[in-house]
């Protein structure tokens, strides 16, 4: 399998790594022993999250031609249906993160060993003291990459990265995140960005460091900002299947309407289960392993 274009956030996904919540949620018994400890703000609905998922599966497949499933691991738990956090794709092969969220602490193994069998080389993983997760690493082009430092990623972490897949890129822009709501609450660098195109992101301002907001605008990136309603309805968080195509949750409309004032084309799907309640939205929930500039 082809892997080696996997350092864009916005170039057309031609394969991508997905978690069904059959394979990691199991069943609503499980999910009621695991909601709290991972600090999910209230319980999740199995047989709704199996119908949203559908509806979310359904919009992947009409843009992605290759989608391959994590299957059930005893090692994993909830939050193993967010794909994008245990590992990162570089144009030479994955390097397995270490999750900030200990509970998290199986999935970079699991999802590793899937893709191993895949045929995607594993560069290497962190290790202690580091950590990292995906979702605080975005691609702003093929050489440079920005990493949010927070509660899920720390220096120890992105100096690892460096070793690992510095052969890859020319480029690590550190930003620091603010504390937020604390360590128990995700915000990771893409809760603030989310690329569209090479000159467009999604983002929220508000939370967003001043340096790093200037440094995107040097760059010629114009920024769609989300409205303060939209944040927590995770209108930040939106997956470029292509250049100016978009993915997001449903209940959007300003964040939406000013994509689509960019010429972007939107898809939606209901997310109360699988992004409100789990925390994790479109990008949270895929990896793509293959992307294709048009």
């Amino acid at each position: 399998m082809s892997y080696r274009c996997g350092q864009s956030e916005t170039g057309v996904i031609e394969s991508i790594l997905l978690k069904s919540p059959r394979s990691a949620w199991i069943s609503q018994e499980n999910v009621n022993g695991q909601w709290e400890k991972l600090y999910y703000p209230s319980r999740p609905d199995y047989r709704k999250a199996l119908e949203e998922y559908a509806r979310f599966v359904a919009l992947i497949e009409t843009q992605v031609p290759h989608i391959y499933y994590l299957p059930e691991h005893g090692g994993t738990g909830l939050d193993s249906i967010y794909t994008h956090d245990p590992v990162v794709i570089t144009r030479e092969g994955a390097v397995l993160c270490r999750m900030g969220k200990e509970l998290r602490r199986g999935e970079p193994k699991a999802a590793g060993a899937y893709l191993a069998a895949l045929g995607v080389p594993i560069l290497g993983e962190i290790t202690a003291p580091g950590t990292l997760e995906g979702g605080d690493l975005v691609w702003l082009d093929e050489k440079t990459a920005a990493v949010g430092l927070g509660y899920r990623t720390n220096a120890a972490g992105v100096r690892q990265f460096r070793e690992l897949a510095g052969q890859c890129m020319e480029a690590i822009v550190e930003v620091p995140l603010p504390h937020w709501n604390g360590d128990c609450e995700c915000l990771h660098l893409m809760s603030l960005i989310s690329p569209v195109d090479r000159d467009l992101a999604v983002v929220y301002s508000r939370l967003m460091p001043v340096p790093f907001r200037h440094f995107l605008l040097r760059r010629g990136i114009k920024l769609v900002e989300v409205p303060d309603e939209e944040f927590n309805s995770f209108g930040c968080n939106v997956l470029a299947v292509a250049p100016r195509r978009c993915i997001m949750v449903a209940g959007n409309p300003r964040t939406r309407e000013a994509l689509e004032k960019e010429g972007a084309v939107v898809f939606e799907y209901p997310g109360e289960e699988i992004a409100f309640k789990g925390g994790g939205g479109p990008t949270c929930l895929t990896r793509p392993l293959l992307r294709s500039e048009m």
